[in-house]
């Protein structure tokens, strides 16, 4: 058993090499197609695109490896079954869960160092791409921004900060605006405002229905100050500062996750979409186990099929996972599921139908 299970790994871990290999060659000559005007208008120098790219293969390796591990799992094992292989090790009494055993531990390991080189390289390699698209690609950026911002929040010199409920990229307009200023720890100053509008031509921002409230050195409440008028405030950032301010989920790592979370519940602001965000971190890493555990039974079922029904059954199913996933996130982040149970959602799911295949069909 112990040769057959070095046979099953050694082609399985050679078609997965060159799935990966041929995988990444299409998605950077799509990838380079696609933006290459983009490269032009931006007089970007070709060495810089060639290091734009080399930040960009650790989240493409990400992205390729569950497909590649789909197609290694059909390939090898339906291989095995078109060679009268699998008929073989059946009359010799090994079951379909022994002849499986090899391929879905080696797809733990994979699950768990695919989590390991999300939180090292790729949240590093999508930091430094965003640094090289500030930098150089001024004209059609990648990443537009967005026209809504939820949620945001800043801190300037330590000593102030600012949250802001919504915020519209276009008009330039802001709702449910807190401001606080501390000073030796203690709250010095505290401004809400229900609503702000930045004036161009004056460079400051106008509040409206806004309060203010001093506090003295112990703390307590001192003077306030409460108006339905509007007034002109410089705050000290503009527009460009908050759409420049936001990083995105992935350029951080899971420990940066831990502790952006953290930071923003310590200062009353709603963290939930990068509560879901921390938690498909982990549940994408076991995509790996999942595409598997899936495969090797597509492949057994149908033997008569061919090849051509195995693989085109497990990218239907692979499709239909990534649908499902980003559904669950879309049901965390707006608060219709718990946020650790809809990043895992589509993982419950998947992982509970896979089983069932793989218990279904004849051993």
């Amino acid at each position: 058993m112990k040769k057959l299970d070095l046979y099953l790994l050694r082609h399985f871990i050679s078609i997965l090499g060159m799935s990966l290999l041929g995988f990444l060659c299409v998605f950077i000559i799509v990838d380079l197609i696609e933006n290459l005007d983009r490269y032009i208008d931006n007089k970007m120098p070709w060495g810089v695109v060639l290091q734009y790219y080399g930040y960009s293969l650790p989240y493409f390796i990400n992205i390729a490896l569950p497909m590649s591990m789909m197609i290694a799992s059909v390939f090898s094992i339906g291989m095995m079954v078109k060679r009268n292989e699998w008929t073989a090790m059946k009359a010799s009494g090994i079951s379909l869960y022994r002849l499986s055993a090899p391929l879905l531990i080696f797809s733990i390991l994979v699950s768990l160092v695919s989590f390991q080189f999300d939180s090292t390289y790729v949240s590093w390699g999508m930091s430094m791409r965003g640094e090289i698209e500030k930098e150089y690609m001024k004209k059609k950026p990648r990443r537009r921004s967005k026209k809504t911002i939820k949620n945001f929040f800043m801190q300037q010199e330590e000593t102030q900060h600012i949250a802001i409920r919504t915020y519209h990229s276009q008009s330039r307009k802001a709702e449910g605006i807190t401001m606080i200023t501390f000073a030796e720890n203690l709250i010095q100053q505290r401004m809400d405002a229900k609503r702000m509008t930045w004036i161009d031509t004056l460079q400051s921002w106008a509040i409206y229905d806004y309060s203010f409230r001093n506090f003295d050195e112990n703390g307590i409440e001192q003077h306030v100050q409460i108006s339905k008028n509007d007034t002109l405030l410089n705050l000290k950032f503009a527009p460009n500062d908050i759409t420049k301010g936001i990083k995105h989920p992935e350029e951080l790592n899971f420990k940066e996750l831990k502790a952006r979370i953290e930071y923003l519940q310590n200062n009353g602001v709603d963290a939930t979409r990068w509560v879901v965000q921390r938690h498909f971190k982990v549940a994408f890493a076991f995509t790996n186990l999942i595409v598997v555990l899936f495969g090797i039974p597509l492949v057994v079922m149908k033997p008569k099929s061919g090849m051509g029904f195995s693989v085109g059954t497990s990218f239907l199913v692979m499709f239909s996972y990534y649908a499902f996933i980003k559904f669950g996130q879309s049901l965390g982040i707006n608060g219709v599921m718990d946020p650790m149970l809809s990043a895992w959602l589509g993982n419950i799911v998947f992982i509970s139908g896979g089983l069932l295949l793989l218990f279904s069909v004849r051993k």
